[in-house]
């Protein structure tokens, strides 16, 4: 069962969500906030100190990690894990939020820190299923799991963030092949 107390707060959440997604970084304010959330400052400040604060809580709370696959195989769980990611790209709010929140974190110091947790805590599942498959033999042993994960999940944000492209429904797979398997890929190595 929900809390008053947690009802209160989701509601906040989805409100700063909200006023970033239609004002951008400049309009995001405790104010504007508290009018979407039917709220007062002072209630959103004795939760969260300063908007970045409360911006962090507000995407971490609304886009968790996805879970850790374990398919048995590394491609499978890549797979999942990039068929979610794209979804997410595709389908959600997401990469407007995103956007505006790296911005916010390139003139914020503080909020850089935070940004760079959270998105650690993103990548976490992927770089634990890396990880697993170097130790099943799978990849090399002297794979960089953070390195593979970069490689991974660049392209998707490029397309979507750079070119501004829609993402071939067949990416994953080829993405998948290429950067693990890149000397049976017709990949770079064929060059």
């Amino acid at each position: 069962m929900v809390s008053r107390g947690d009802g209160a707060r989701q509601r906040m959440l989805t409100a700063a969500l909200d006023v970033l997604d239609d004002a951008g970084l400049a309009g995001f304010t405790m104010e504007a906030v508290a009018r979407r959330a039917g709220a007062s400052k002072a209630t959103l400040y004795r939760r969260w100190p300063t908007t970045g604060a409360l911006l962090i809580d507000a995407m971490d709370a609304t886009f968790r990690p996805f879970p850790t696959p374990d398919t048995g195989s590394v491609t499978g769980d890549v797979t999942e894990i990039l068929s979610a990611f794209v979804t997410l790209l595709e389908r959600t709010p997401f990469p407007r939020l995103l956007a505006a929140f790296i911005d916010a974190a390139e003139r914020d110091p503080a909020l850089s820190k935070l940004h760079t947790d959270l998105t650690n805590r993103r990548r976490r599942p992927l770089l634990e299923v890396l990880e697993r498959a170097r130790k099943r033999g799978e990849l090399p042993p002297d794979t960089d799991p953070e390195l593979t994960a970069d490689l991974l999940t660049s392209p998707f944000f490029y397309r979507r963030f750079v070119a501004h492209r829609p993402i071939p429904r067949e990416m994953v797979a080829d993405v998948i092949e290429r950067v693990l398997n890149p000397g049976t890929a017709g990949g770079l190595t064929d060059c």
